[in-house]
């Protein structure tokens, strides 16, 4: 397919102290809610001084709502946006990783409309399948990880546990602004280093495969596949490797636009139904979870060979001439990574669950299943499941 329609307005500023560029671009308002996680992270990395500084340094005003947790629930973004309207905020800054950035544009979304509630706006059996009345605020991304591309997407991943749905809300906008630098990067420790970075490298692979590719995609994706595999294991050894976190930051960001320009596939929805029921397990490290077994499926089903042996050749292994020296590529990097002894069970996932999570995965996200290079049913779906599990 080499048709495509592109629409990504999101200006980004990249490459290390970029943060200290914010001042220069035109300011959204006079009053800001800045959204951070519920931990630390920001101020060890230094990020939260540094953003406010730009903002006096605009005579921004803000209020802070440090509330955000990994897989960010509605609760928390109906919360955040009741803090914006009391406040009179007029635009919105997520300052950290994809779970902040994916509450952040909820949140932007939710305040100007006349609900409280977020899953009025969820297309899923337990949502209203509403679609935004009012236009929502403009935010701003300043990424402090390297894993969901969420800085350049218009899609926010939320969590429903009351439903078991995990799920992208429906009518949130783009970032403004986009600050990617990887001078905030440093202090991410080895483990989550690695599991967003696979995060990353699964958008870009799944897009490679999905029928959605297309001259543009395919443009980034590849440059996102060679720097995560070339980069991303220096990246974990050494934080403070520079050149890494620069390239595995540049790869994430093309991944974000891989999702733009073309799709996710069905492995997201798989593991986006393991974190609706196991909230604590995360995402990238789900993904890993299922990845050897769910593009082998791919692989067995021979839909698209010369594509795996495209992706095997851009994780370096320059002599594939077959579609399993892919996962031989990916193994490979796994191992690299320190994150192929990754288990199911140890987040409290039972094999028995495997048919559950196929319907939940295919009923809330149907939309990456239509993605997928061919039709799949449920109980295609639930092996993949359980030949993953351990």
């Amino acid at each position: 397919m080499d048709i495509f329609n592109c629409f990504a307005p999101t200006r980004v500023v990249f490459g290390r102290n970029a943060l200290e560029k914010l001042h220069t671009l035109p300011a959204l308002g006079k009053k800001a809610l800045l959204v951070t996680s519920n931990g630390k992270s920001y101020i060890k990395n230094g990020s939260f001084d540094k953003a406010v500084n730009e903002l006096k340094a605009l005579g921004i005003a803000y209020v802070h709502f440090g509330q955000v947790a990994a897989n960010p629930e509605n609760t928390v973004v109906e919360e955040g946006a009741k803090l914006g309207r009391q406040e009179g905020v007029d635009f919105v800054i997520a300052l950290g990783g994809g779970s902040v950035m994916d509450a952040s544009k909820s949140i932007a979304m939710l305040i100007p409309q006349p609900t409280d509630i977020l899953w009025d706006f969820a297309n899923s059996p337990a949502g209203g399948k509403k679609m935004p009345t009012e236009k929502a605020l403009p935010w701003i991304a300043i990424t402090t990880s390297a894993g969901t591309g969420s800085e350049v997407d218009a899609t926010s991943v939320i969590s429903n546990p009351g439903a078991h749905e995990k799920i992208g809300v429906s009518g949130c906008p783009f970032a403004t602004y986009a600050i990617v630098d990887p001078e905030l990067m440093r202090t991410v420790p080895p483990k989550f280093t690695a599991y967003q970075g696979f995060d990353a490298l699964f958008h870009s692979l799944e897009g490679y495969i999905s029928c959605k590719h297309n001259l543009m995609s395919e443009l980034v994706e590849r440059t996102a596949i060679e720097n995560i595999g070339k980069y991303l294991p220096r990246a974990i050894r050494d934080g403070n490797d520079m050149e890494a976190r620069e390239k595995v930051a540049f790869a994430n960001t093309l991944s974000g636009y891989s999702m733009v320009f073309a799709s996710c596939t069905s492995e997201h929805s798989m593991e986006h139904a393991m974190s609706a029921y196991h909230t604590q397990l995360p995402h990238g490290a789900g993904l890993i979870m299922l990845s050897i077994e769910y593009f082998r499926f791919w692989i067995d089903k021979h839909v698209c060979d010369d594509r795996f042996i495209d992706m095997a050749k851009f994780l370096g292994k320059t002599d594939a001439d077959k579609p399993e020296d892919f996962l031989d590529a990916l193994s490979a990097l796994e191992h690299d990574c320190g994150v192929d002894d990754l288990k199911m069970s140890d987040y409290g996932i039972k094999k028995e669950d495997a048919m559950t999570l196929a319907k939940n995965a295919r009923a809330t996200m149907y939309r990456l299943f239509v993605a997928d290079p061919a039709e799949t049913t449920d109980e295609e779906i639930a092996g993949i499941y359980e030949r993953a599990y351990r």
